[in-house]
């Protein structure tokens, strides 16, 4: 038998230890919690709207039948039916002229194909409007799911999508704000409801372009090809020291040399040797954004260069205070380090609706 004798100091660092380790254990574990939550949240919220809309979808369909079983007994005039039709018809034409250019659109609102049973006047009537609700209808749906999956993804990068969105909303020869649809519907001559769906599917068309636009200046692509993520963002135990500490980036590993690509476009602002970071390159994004990319072998670029995203920047290494060849990647916004991993789940969302 032997006998240990735990002194009042080594109990001491024993408690420190464990108090250590149990504080490591519940950051990691709120850490990945709150991302858990964050991400379920916004599907949650996703998953609501679309409820909605498949409500007011359904809603939508019976009003239509209505209308369309008061057509059939209608002795109205004709020249009147047909105006109104016609009008709808320039409305949707002034609306698919903004979906112009945008990928998946032109498949998704092509026309349907002619219908061959009309073989009334009525009929006819009755199948154009059909085919102008089943129009309306992709319009909404295309431009509402792809303006919902960017605001979405800046919401999963922290941001807020109401400051990227579009300030116009325009539509017509003159420049009306479609913000009124009663004013809407005089300038479209259309009824009141349907100038309200031209106004929901423009500025989703709109909120579209602007966040697509603003997300292709911001730093949701990845950094390298390299899959293997080694370290994440947070408290970790430190790989020399072995206590608690903070890492400010996401490490990448991989073979030496391999490829580093800038996440968006900017002008480079350092290239040198950083205390710790090793070779390093830093590139300024604007409005606040910054990314840094450390323990590089070699960079490609040099100060006050302007690069493009995905354009090689560097190549990876285990230059500074590394354990093996490794890319350190860093996201700042207005001086204070973000989690990147944020952001690469943002841009998977935002490649989605390309």
């Amino acid at each position: 038998m032997r006998g240990f004798v735990l002194s009042t100091g080594k109990q001491m660092m024993g408690a420190g230890l464990i108090a250590a380790a149990a504080l490591w254990m519940g950051v990691s574990t709120a850490a990945m919690m709150v991302s858990a939550l964050s991400v379920s949240a916004a599907d949650q919220e996703l998953i609501k709207q679309q409820r909605y809309w498949e409500r007011v979808t359904a809603d939508r369909q019976a009003r239509l039948n209505s209308a369309i079983a008061q057509l059939s007994t209608t002795n109205g005039s004709f020249d009147e039916l047909a105006g109104s039709v016609e009008s709808r018809h320039a409305a949707l034409a002034e609306l698919l002229k903004e979906f112009k250019g945008v990928p998946g659109a032109q498949a998704a609102l092509a026309p349907a194909k002619p219908r061959l049973n009309a073989t009334t006047p009525v009929q006819r009537i009755q199948n154009t409007l059909i085919d102008q609700e089943r129009m309306i209808d992709a319009a909404e749906g295309f431009a509402r799911s792809r303006a919902e999956r960017l605001r979405l993804a800046f919401r999963l990068a922290g941001l807020d999508p109401t400051s990227y969105r579009g300030r116009g909303g325009s539509l017509g020869g003159p420049l009306i704000e479609a913000k009124d649809p009663r004013a809407l519907a005089v300038v479209l001559d259309v009824d009141e409801s349907f100038a309200m769906r031209i106004q929901r599917a423009a500025n989703n068309m709109s909120d579209m372009r602007s966040l697509s636009e603003a997300a292709k200046r911001l730093p949701f692509y990845r950094p390298t090809s390299a899959a293997a993520q080694s370290s994440s963002y947070g408290v970790r135990l430190d790989p020399f020291t072995r206590r608690p500490a903070f890492h400010s980036g996401l490490d990448f590993s991989g073979p030496t040399f391999t490829p580093i690509y800038a996440t968006a476009p900017g002008v480079v602002s350092f290239a040198g040797a950083r205390s710790g970071y090793g070779n390093t390159v830093e590139i300024d994004h604007g409005n606040g954004f910054k990314t840094r990319y450390a323990h590089l072998a070699g960079f490609s670029v040099s100060v006050g260069q302007r690069v493009a995203v995905g354009q090689r920047i560097a190549s990876m290494g285990s230059t500074g205070r590394s354990t093996g060849p490794h890319l350190h990647y860093e996201v700042w916004v207005n001086g204070r380090a973000q989690n990147p991993n944020r952001f690469l789940k943002a841009g998977e969302y935002v490649q989605q609706t390309d």
